[in-house]
């Protein structure tokens, strides 16, 4: 499975040592990812296979007798037999040399992890000795967050504000690869609304345009109430956000009250549409679940991991892969993530089996100091990197599929 990693620590002996001073060859951290390429290589195909190349090599930090190694392998690409890895090694602890009234069994522990060595390489395990499938990873939903309630002409010239602009962006993105448009509207003055009749308008203009899943926000802009909130509702949409908890939004406090989270599932449940469960932390994940052990949202559950929000939940690969662990079966994730982490973040969730959110309205740069035409070159960039890692993207119709839309 792509995104699979392995790990191994273990202390370089005096045996180790080749060069004057204690030296270690660096041969030694080469042989250390061989045995992370046969765990891989063991897990997903049930053989050790064979290890044709490395494609680069750095040695970044010299390694002594004594210190600690940590070494990691991360499965980055699949082929019919080739298997594409990433390896890492990192000394977290070593021996203390040289200094005064200091014994020579003497050792510390780094604070932060130093690099030593990584590189990227290639093995192969022929098909005939391919003794299991691996796992298929689904096929990837993308989400296109086109607008927002933050962003401003002033911060970029290609946020869309007319229902036009933003069915034409719609149908941009959806060329691009996305297959789920997550919708909030403007003014013509560009100030965020959660007007029921821009709304209707958008969603109308969007439909001429283009067959993704709209998915409307009941989050709107902060300060609102819950009856403005839920205004898109009339149009009864396919899908619909559901915040599941309050934090600290930047300066700003997002307040959503656990009797309000309950007043808006019953409103997206009558209007007929899939609740997306935002979730900004690990107990927005908790407040979804029991929600769902208490009747008031029903299954197929769909959770967004929101990541980077100040005041949020960091964007970590821990923090991810916690949160997996708490879905029931059956679930569909997503991650959605601001700023700098949307592209890490999002190709974390294509490696690890995710759906992911790309757009203006939580990020606006394509590279640093570089602004995206729109949200669609961050679609098509985020839909490349799953082509590239052999994972289909989703067709609208597909997409409803996955997400378990009926109608």
């Amino acid at each position: 499975m792509v995104g699979m990693k392995v790990m191994v620590r273990l202390r370089m002996s005096s045996h180790d040592a080749h060069y004057a001073g204690e030296l270690v060859d660096g041969a030694r951290m080469l042989a250390l990812f061989g045995d992370l390429a046969t765990e891989l290589l063991i897990r997903l195909d049930g053989d050790e296979g064979l290890f044709r190349a490395y494609e680069s090599v750095e040695f970044l930090a010299p390694v002594m007798a004594g210190d600690y190694i940590e070494a990691t392998g991360e499965l980055v690409k699949i082929g019919a037999s080739s298997r594409k890895m990433v390896f890492e090694a990192r000394k977290v602890i070593s021996n203390v040399r040289g200094q005064a009234d200091v014994a020579a069994s003497a050792a510390d522990v780094y604070p932060e992890p130093v690099v030593v060595c990584r590189a990227v390489g290639t093995c192969v395990t022929p098909r005939s000795m391919q003794r299991r499938a691996g796992i298929v990873l689904p096929d990837l939903v993308l989400t296109a967050a086109i607008v927002g309630a933050e962003i401003t002409r002033a911060q970029t010239p290609w946020l869309p504000i007319s229902p036009a602009e933003i069915a034409d962006e719609a149908a941009r993105c959806r060329e691009a690869g996305a297959s789920v448009i997550h919708l909030h509207v403007r003014n013509d003055d560009g100030t965020p609304t959660q007007s029921a009749d821009r709304f209707a308008a958008t969603i109308e203009a969007i439909r001429a345009a283009t067959d993704c899943v709209i998915q409307v926000s009941t989050g709107g802009a902060v300060g609102m109430s819950i009856d403005e909130r839920a205004q898109p509702l009339s149009c009864k949409p396919e899908m619909a956000t559901l915040n599941c908890g309050s934090l600290n939004f930047g300066d700003d406090v997002f307040v959503n009250k656990r009797s309000e989270i309950r007043d808006l599932a019953a409103r997206i449940r009558a209007a007929g549409s899939l609740a997306e469960l935002e979730c900004y932390e690990v107990g927005h994940v908790e407040e979804a679940l029991g929600l769902a052990a208490a009747g008031v949202i029903a299954a197929p559950l769909h959770f967004q991991f929101v990541l980077g929000v100040p005041g949020g939940i960091g964007a970590r690969d821990a923090h991810v892969a916690h949160m997996r662990t708490l879905l029931p079966e059956g679930a569909t994730w997503a991650v959605a993530a601001v700023g700098r982490h949307q592209r890490p973040m999002t190709e974390l969730a294509i490696r690890t089996g995710g759906h992911a959110r790309v757009g203006l309205e939580d990020n606006i740069f394509l590279e640093k100091g570089v602004l995206s035409e729109g949200s669609a070159p961050l679609v098509a960039r985020a839909a490349a990197y799953a082509r590239e890692l052999g994972r289909t993207v989703a067709e609208p119709s597909r997409a409803r599929e996955l997400l378990g839309l009926t109608r």
